[in-house]
């Protein structure tokens, strides 16, 4: 997880922790089943093209190859480009089953999969058309644009996902400012509304058969439905009914702040320590763009607390909120929680770095193993350090143990301070935790300081099933 968008947590303690091995099983299977049924839908769509000639159509000459070419991944993209709506709905199950920055991660597999598998059905069609009607190339295009139903529709859409896509490459999202790059991602709903039109009226795999209109509904209505509920009706609903407030904001370390909430029934809001919420604070101009912040503490039935670090336009204006501010929520999301750990009875080492600290903390309440805990910090300089003296008050009441590392980064592509650089990655993880490789580890910070973690506690002897961590930056 990187620190601009951090876990938010919440816990609804009962005196026990949960049991983590009959829910490891059920969210297995969960994710067996899920990930069939999305393999089979794409199954499915190649299916309707070969029961359409689609293969008899590739030896029929140079333009029914190429449009039969076309039609095929035509269906691959616009079906992948639904899952994409799926993946990204926050559908709860889904959330539990995978937790979202795997869903992230897959949705953008899926997104530059079917941007490629669209642009070539393009190009595959016009040139396939283009060599039936023996015309040029532009000539064909401009008639499949101004003459078949819905081409306006599916250009203007195509526009506007390959804006978004172009926008989501790496290079180019490290340019933008996370505020506009959510808002230009959110582009991406409307143009796959005006891209698949085009079928309905056109495509020959959709109009040839009851079974492949009934499919096509289908997925359609259930990605809208998915959309309209999970991302709008049920964030709205939840932030009415529990009335997130702004308290106070406390200042924590240069660039830091801590934003007390309060509510109604929080303790209903099914939320667990090492989990976020994505939040918009109604201070004016600016609150449409929610941002993904961790709670920093256990939660009270009235009461909340999250930690921003100022890394763009929403959370700079943490820092400058009132008290009263309304906000809008959606979430509990995230599985950073206690209820990953495969076996109650190991240790727990929890490893951050910067605002990635923030879940940590919580956990730290959250989390039952009082003498088997560890929490290693990392921080520029002391002044970076948050939460000093609530983590000792913490380590002792949890008889737990707080191991702070202090100093700029060292060696590069190492999760150690410079101070320490000259150590092996591993051999500083066994050094500092004995016993690592028998314990499950919990991993928040920036995306590079996150991998050299990962990496060195593998290399300890941790295998993947206890190595638990969240990233929002693929």
């Amino acid at each position: 997880m990187s620190t601009t968008a951090t876990n938010t947590s919440t816990a609804a303690r009962q005196g026990s922790s949960p049991v983590a091995g009959p829910q490891s099983v059920s969210r297995g299977f969960g994710a067996d089943v899920i990930g069939a049924a999305a393999l089979l839908s794409v199954v499915y769509v190649v299916a309707l093209w070969l029961s359409n000639r689609g293969l008899q159509d590739l030896a029929g000459g140079t333009g029914p190859a190429l449009t039969s070419l076309g039609r095929v991944l035509g269906l691959v993209a616009a079906d992948l480009l639904l899952l994409q709506c799926l993946l990204m709905a926050r559908i709860p199950w889904a959330e539990r089953t995978w937790g979202q920055d795997r869903l992230a991660r897959w949705h953008r597999v899926l997104g530059f999969t079917s941007f490629h598998a669209m642009l070539a059905h393009v190009v595959l069609i016009t040139i396939g058309y283009a060599a039936d009607d023996r015309r040029g190339v532009p000539g064909e295009l401009w008639n499949l644009v101004w003459t078949y139903p819905g081409m306006l529709l599916a250009t203007a859409g195509t526009l506007l996902l390959i804006v978004v896509t172009v926008t989501s490459i790496r290079r180019a999202r490290r340019r933008l400012r996370y505020e506009s790059w959510h808002l230009l991602h959110l582009y991406a709903y409307l143009g796959v509304g005006l891209v698949l039109p085009h079928q309905v009226w056109t495509g020959t795999d959709f109009v040839s058969s009851a079974l492949a209109r009934a499919y096509w509904w289908s997925l359609w209505v259930a990605a809208v439905a998915a959309v309209l509920v999970c991302r709008v009706g049920t964030p709205l609903w939840r932030s009415w009914r529990h009335r997130l407030r702004v308290a106070r904001v406390v200042p924590e370390a240069p660039g830091v702040v801590s934003v007390y909430l309060t509510g109604r029934q929080l303790d209903r809001l099914g939320a667990r320590a090492g989990q976020f919420l994505t939040l918009r604070f109604l201070d004016g101009p600016g609150w449409s763009r929610g941002n993904p912040y961790s709670l920093s503490a256990a939660p009270h039935p009235s009461a909340l607390r999250v930690t921003i670090a100022d890394a763009g336009d929403g959370s700079s204006r943490a820092a400058a909120l009132r008290a009263g501010t309304g906000v809008l929520f959606e979430g509990p999301y995230g599985r950073l929680t206690a209820e990953a750990r495969t076996d109650l009875a190991r240790p727990v080492v929890l490893l951050g770095a910067g605002v990635g600290v923030t879940p940590l903390r919580a956990l730290l309440e959250d989390i039952d193993a009082p003498g088997r805990i560890t929490l290693i910090v990392r921080a520029p300089t002391p002044a970076d350090l948050l939460f000093p003296e609530e983590l000792k008050a913490l380590a002792a009441a949890r008889r737990a143990r707080v191991i702070p590392l202090i100093g700029h980064r060292g060696r590069s592509g190492s999760w150690l301070p410079q101070e320490h650089s000259g150590l092996d990655d591993a051999a500083a993880l066994r050094w500092l935790v004995p016993g690592i490789g028998e314990a499950e580890v919990y991993v928040c910070g920036p995306t590079a300081w996150s991998e050299a973690v990962v990496a060195a506690a593998r290399e300890a002897g941790v295998p993947n099933r206890r190595i638990h961590e969240e990233r929002f930056s693929w």
